[in-house]
């Protein structure tokens, strides 16, 4: 495994693999989730590199940047053992030579919705730093969890609309036993919070369970598991899986919500 830190030692990096290249975007803090990602990069593509920066432009002022955990050691040693070829570990400098943008990616009206209406700047950040990263990767598949369902959606959507020319893949999301979906920021919370972090995802599983008897009813059981619960939900929506407006068929069931001071995301896939 090479870790670089440059555009050039990137390049000359890349230069030296074959075949069809899988791009990992990640902010470091790896865990086994971001540990499924590397194995479907490793599965589907010859060589794979994996991007570690935690990106500012993706941040609000009052929110974790200067704490987001950056355990680089352990990110890398993980990488290694999931047969990682590239880690590339640019600086704020490297990936943004001029400052932060003046131009960037208008992340269109699904930006403003769900984490875009509580996170405004967020998503603009998000895919102008990942379009930097296939410009400088130059990957053919890259490779996303589902935990982060709207961010994938976009994605695939800037992916599509620009032209870009990246196969986007989806990856399932990795849960402890007790159904939390697996996350970084999982480091923040203290053993009571942990478990009261639970009601997110056994909401949503009840949400599931009620699919076949219709949206109503998947947002009355998902609600009736948060009223009990020390959470503080930003939102809980019911999407189709496109994140339109649901009807029938495929859709997905979403929730955003404060544990403590920390801000977690989940949601879970059904047919209704």
């Amino acid at each position: 495994m090479i870790t670089v830190r440059t555009r050039a030692e990137l390049a000359q990096a890349r230069a030296s693999l074959t075949g069809q290249l899988g791009l990992v975007p990640t902010m470091g803090a790896l865990h086994a989730g971001h540990g499924a990602l590397l194995d479907a990069a490793r599965s589907a593509a010859d060589g794979v590199v994996v991007s570690i920066f935690v990106n500012p432009t993706q941040f609000a002022r009052s929110e974790d940047l200067g704490r987001y955990p950056r355990p680089l050691d352990a990110d890398l040693a993980l990488c290694a053992h999931r047969g990682v070829d590239v880690v590339w570990v640019p600086s704020v400098a490297e990936v943004y030579p001029a400052g932060m943008p003046q131009v960037g990616i208008d992340p269109g009206p699904l930006g403003a919705e769900l984490e875009g209406a509580v996170r405004p700047t967020h998503f603009a950040g998000v895919l102008t730093v990942v379009a930097k990263l296939f410009a400088n990767v130059r990957p053919d598949l890259a490779f996303f969890g589902e935990k982060d369902y709207q961010q994938l959606c976009l994605v695939r959507r800037m992916t599509r609309d620009l032209d870009l020319g990246v196969g986007i893949v989806g990856v399932p999301t990795v849960r402890e036993p007790g159904g939390l979906a697996l996350s970084s920021r999982n480091s923040y919370l203290s053993l009571a919070e942990h478990e009261e972090a639970l009601s997110l995802s056994a909401a949503l599983f009840a949400g599931r369970e009620a699919a076949p008897f219709g949206a109503a009813a998947v947002l009355a059981a998902a609600q009736a598991v948060l009223q009990g619960a020390a959470v503080r939900p930003d939102y809980l929506e019911l999407r189709a899986a496109d994140l339109g407006p649901v009807v029938s068929g495929d859709a997905r069931l979403l929730i955003a919500a404060r544990v403590g001071a920390t801000r977690l995301i989940d949601n879970v896939g059904m047919t209704l």
